[in-house]
């Protein structure tokens, strides 16, 4: 009686095991009857992969899209799917779920457009995360319908069910809603909150250039010399003198060694009728007078410059300048001098040619300034001037947020003037804009004590810039200074000098992005009669 038990027992065991493997076997669903509609796909050839020629018998193997099995392709066969096979470096799919599932990259579904920063928004659509609000809106497609995508077996997220055209996983076939174009012109709606575009600044300052100065600055970006107030209310508001995109500047700058006081408008692009065009205009006017050593010098006149740009990093300029030089209280009196006693009317024309590529005019950290000009004077003195300044500037290293900048900046000025140049407009070396580690004009050509400049001038620098806090307000700075000023055109070995040093840069945001410099320079080739300083300080970009 035992035998039989067990023949039955094995027998039941043996049903129970087909019946449990029927159930586990995955099936594909039937789509109910009111989703029977075709779904839209991608026209775009399946692609193959080859399996190793050692393999008799077998053909090369279509890929299906992601979520779908991975089938054998047999001529003869038509319906009958045959057994999965897994091709090297895919994982197999996932036996419990459905076969006709849509995952996420395959085009049985649109996924949500993602939102580009700086997006404008349009009328009437909202700049969140998916489909707009009023519909015809059409998605394109992207990385996840080309054929290379799609051979990508890693399942992504699945887009949530309550966005148009996509179905639940696991349901029917996806309903698709019929795709209406865009118009070919859209309605933008700009919102824009016009900045602060007027300054008014008051402050002092010390330097060992300039001596102690006082500063006064009016400053506007966005004058308009046509629109006068018209009442008291025009001016409370600020709506006068306001509008027309033009620059005004007001400044005076009095001090114990140095008074300049400066106006000046700037017409940024000159219109031919409603048509701006890439031309502009400069108009200013100053009086500047300056207690030297050896004479005193006072300065009255005007300058129009007319702008051309090239392009957005080139520019030409020709300029008109006239003024009236009047020089006393000359301490020696040498023929430099005595020759230029009195006034002096000078009328000039100059062309220049700029080439900036900088990150900013100010405390740059990457790119170049090229700079050529020629000055043709007449009046009192006839005399060409010509000059060149270039000054580069490399990023070594910064923090990954952008700060932190380490900066090797090298520049190099070369001008030279006729023979008929006054004193006054000789060039001169020595101070922190020219030449650290010497005096105000101490490196330049003398005649019986008397500082006169020269005919030529050759000055370089070398300069590294590095942070020495997490802020950026203290920064430290190495650098060489070289170069010769001479009283005639050419260099002679025993008048070259030398200046290496290093100092700090101070940034104090209550004075604005203006840094205090303070810098430290011995210099180790001077010429005879130099007058040495080896401390330097200025307030300012005056390099």
């Amino acid at each position: 009686m035992t035998f039989p038990k067990t023949i039955v027992a094995s027998w039941i065991a043996a049903v129970l095991c087909t019946v449990g493997c029927t159930t586990l076997t995955p099936t594909k669903p039937i789509a109910p009857p009111h989703r029977s509609r075709t779904p839209q796909t991608n026209a775009v050839e399946e692609p193959t992969i080859s399996l190793p020629e050692g393999d008799e018998g077998n053909e090369p193997q279509a890929v299906s899209k992601p979520g779908t099995s991975l089938q054998g392709v047999d001529e003869n066969q038509t319906s009958s799917p045959q057994s999965e096979r897994v091709v090297r470096g895919q994982s197999p799919r996932n036996w419990f779920a459905p076969i006709n599932e849509p995952t996420a990259g395959s085009s049985d579904h649109w996924r949500r457009p993602m939102q580009v920063s700086g997006e404008p928004v349009t009328r009437g659509q909202s700049p969140g995360y998916g489909y707009p609000v009023s519909g015809g809106y059409a998605p394109q497609n992207g990385y996840y319908d080309s054929p290379v995508a799609q051979m990508v077996q890693n399942p992504l997220p699945e887009p949530p069910a309550a966005f148009p055209g996509v179905v639940p996983p696991g349901n029917a076939e996806p309903l698709m809603q019929p795709q209406v174009p865009l118009p070919p012109t859209v309605d933008f709606d700009v919102y824009v909150d016009e900045t602060r575009t007027g300054r008014f600044m008051f402050g002092m300052g010390v330097n060992s250039d300039l001596g102690v100065t006082g500063q006064i600055t009016i400053d506007e970006r966005n004058f308009d010399w046509r629109r006068p107030p018209t009442s008291f209310q025009d001016v409370v508001n600020g709506t006068a003198w306001r509008g027309g995109g033009q620059g005004f500047r007001l400044e005076a700058q009095p001090g114990t060694q140095v008074q300049r006081y400066l106006v000046s408008f700037t017409q940024p692009y000159l219109y031919l009728g409603s048509v701006p065009t890439p031309f502009s205009l400069n108009l200013s006017g100053f009086f500047y007078n300056r207690n030297y050593f050896d004479w005193n010098e006072e300065r009255l006149g005007g300058r129009a410059a007319l702008g051309y740009r090239l392009t957005h990093d080139l520019s030409l300029s020709a300029a008109l300048r006239a003024e009236n030089v009047g020089i006393s209280s000359i301490r020696v009196p040498i023929p430099e001098l005595t020759d230029v006693v009195g006034d002096n009317s000078l009328f000039s024309g100059k062309t220049t040619l700029t080439h900036d590529t900088r990150d900013t005019p100010f405390a740059a950290t990457e790119g170049h300034l090229i700079e050529l000009s020629y000055e043709q004077v007449f009046g009192s003195f006839d005399y060409p001037r010509g000059e060149i300044d270039y000054r580069q500037y490399f990023l070594a290293r910064e923090r990954p947020d952008g700060s932190g900048r380490h900066t090797l900046a090298y520049s190099f000025r070369f001008g030279f003037t006729g023979p008929d140049t006054p004193i006054y407009e000789n060039f001169f070396a020595g101070g922190f804009s020219t030449m650290r580690g010497f005096n105000f004009r101490g490196a330049s050509p003398k005649n019986s004590g008397v500082i006169v400049g020269g005919e030529f001038q050759f000055l370089g620098s070398v300069e590294y810039m590095f942070p020495l806090t997490a802020d950026d307000m203290l920064k430290g700075v190495v650098f060489c200074d070289y170069g010769t000023t001479e009283e005639n055109i050419e260099i002679h070995a025993n008048n070259y000098r030398v200046s290496p040093g290093m100092g700090l840069r101070i940034s104090i945001p209550a004075m604005g992005p203006a840094p205090l410099a303070l810098d430290l320079a011995v210099p180790v080739a001077r010429a005879p009669g130099d007058n040495i300083q080896n401390f330097s300080f200025f307030f300012g970009f005056g390099r």
